[in-house]
């Protein structure tokens, strides 16, 4: 048969085009952005050899410069394990082969549990965590302006951070300064217990408040002391206070999230030029080995505690001093923090965010050049995902749903693409349409038309007369509506009310007994 009959006979017996009915149309698009795994190939700064150096230049920091370590039991710990100790100073000594002691056992895969099992985290390279913006003393949105932290800002920001599957962890969020912070921590948990069943966060202010905390995540989630020190059933932050110190809380909390088996994320603040080198070689290797001393002090307490390296790594402009981010220096330290992670072999953390004092396009530019500059470093949790602005002075909620439409882009990508027979779609697709035709109406397409493409929840993809149809509205008064709408609509987890009663008898108890206040 010839080309040409051939043809004819494909076109003689093509089906009519008609809708299929109902109940073979997909009518809603499900995804899962729980679990991701990095997609994109990991990009190098600097050589082996040069990284090689920076891991050595850092240990060379630990041993003949030393960290400044403010927390006598923590200096008792590095001494008992054979660090050299100047109690005058508060300067310990760290030898490389402590170093490497560490590093032996410190976990390369760690399983976070959350308050159901398809919440469960799993930190390791390859893996990929977001987080939201943390940490703000202040909150925005358009209707309501900048504002101090509140309660409800923290209640309203957890609410929404838990709606969206593309955060897997709880963040920090926004400080509640209307609490008193000797009992914020009891607020605080029980917020997230309450509205969310994800990995929770739990702020390192002093052991009474730590194990404040364990017992009240420990007796809601229901699982014994054994069991909870098995793994880590929540995280805390540990920021050292640069250049080579550790304060009293954040050793303490590295020690008491150690010995009580839970999660701490070690994460170096350096911003280069200020309080560390200007270069961003020199500016990783302090950050590294400022991370090396507190993963040394996590095992020395318990061997094989999970500990999770990180960094934060900028630029300060050097006009005002203020710091930047999104900076091609940003970019840079956090391909080379990542691969000093990948020589370690450990988890990681790093970070996007903005400098910007609005959601505008400085803020969009900055976040996703910080957040490439994260995907092409490999790094397992990136925390300030979205909704940071002012250098972490505030959370936007506009801006929270303008940039997780950016991690849901990243997400999809994440979950790669199919090329099978079905998806080739020779018979029910390419073969269905004549030169100059359309594939509007092809059996492939009907049957995928509300599920192939993901759906946008605030970019608008309609024509101008349209969008001027409907308000003319830009993407950020757009977020407002998708907000307040995820507010207005937001359920909680099922929660054991037995479980919640005992919750809020311990805090009313630790109340009346004057709460903890936090240490430093």
């Amino acid at each position: 048969m010839s080309v040409e009959k051939r043809g004819q006979s494909r076109q003689q017996r093509r089906p009519r085009r008609s809708r299929p009915n109902a109940a073979a149309t997909a009518t809603n698009r499900k995804v899962n952005y729980s679990q991701l795994k990095n997609p994109f190939p990991v990009m190098d700064v600097f050589s082996t050899d040069e990284i090689a150096n920076m891991h050595d230049s850092a240990v060379r920091i630990l041993e003949e410069l030393g960290m400044k370590v403010l927390l006598p039991e923590a200096r008792r710990i590095y001494a008992a394990a054979g660090a050299r100790v100047d109690e005058d100073s508060n300067m310990v000594f760290i030898g490389r082969d402590m170093v490497e002691a560490a590093l032996l056992t410190a976990p390369k895969s760690i399983h976070g549990r959350a308050g159901a099992r398809h919440r469960d985290v799993t930190l390791k390279l390859g893996n990929l965590v977001f987080q939201a913006g943390a940490g703000a003393p202040n909150a925005t949105d358009l209707e309501r302006g900048r504002r101090p932290g509140s309660a409800r800002d923290y209640t309203e920001y957890l609410k929404l951070t838990h709606h969206f599957d593309v955060f897997q962890m709880i963040s920090p969020q926004v400080e509640p300064q209307d609490i008193p912070t000797h009992l914020r921590h009891y607020f605080t948990v029980e917020a997230q217990m309450v509205h969310s069943d994800k990995f929770p966060f739990v702020f390192s202010r002093g052991t009474p408040q730590a194990m404040d905390c364990f017992e009240m995540i420990r007796d809601f989630r229901g699982v014994s002391d054994e069991a909870f020190q098995d793994n880590p059933h929540c995280y805390t932050i540990i920021n050292t206070n640069s250049p080579r110190t550790l304060d009293i809380p954040m050793a303490q909390g590295l020690v008491d999230f150690a010995r009580h088996g839970q999660l701490s994320i070690v994460t170096p603040f350096t911003l280069m030029g200020a309080m560390a080198p200007i270069t961003v070689a020199g500016s990783i290797t302090l950050s590294h080995a400022e991370a090396l001393s507190a993963i040394v002090l996590t095992q020395l307490t318990r061997s094989g505690a999970p500990i999770c390296y990180g960094t934060f790594t900028s630029n300060v402009d050097m006009k005002s001093g203020a710091p930047a981010f999104g900076t091609p220096a940003h970019f840079q330290a956090s391909l080379a923090a990542g691969q000093l992670a990948r020589f370690l072999g450990l988890p990681w953390r790093s970070a996007a965010g903005s400098a910007s004092n609005l959601n505008d396009v400085q803020a969009a530019n900055e976040n996703q050049f910080g957040l490439w500059g994260c995907f092409m470093a490999g790094a397992t949790v990136v925390i300030h995902s979205a909704g940071w602005l002012e250098g972490g002075l505030t959370v936007s909620y506009e801006k929270l749903i303008t940039d997780v439409e950016v991690l849901n882009m990243v997400a999809e990508l994440c979950a790669g693409k199919q090329a099978g027979t079905d998806e080739i779609g020779f018979e029910t697709s390419l073969e269905q349409v004549a030169p100059g035709g359309h594939f509007f109406a092809t059996p492939q397409t009907m049957e995928r038309y509300k599920t192939e493409f993901y759906e946008p929840i605030v970019h608008d993809y309609s024509n101008h007369g349209t969008w001027r149809d409907r308000g003319a509205n830009d993407a950020s008064s757009r977020a407002t509506e998708v907000w307040k709408a995820i507010l207005t609509d937001s359920t909680c987890p099922a929660i054991d009310d037995v479980k919640l009663g005992t919750l809020k008898d311990f805090i009313a108890k630790r109340t009346a007994e004057g709460g903890a206040p936090p240490e430093s």
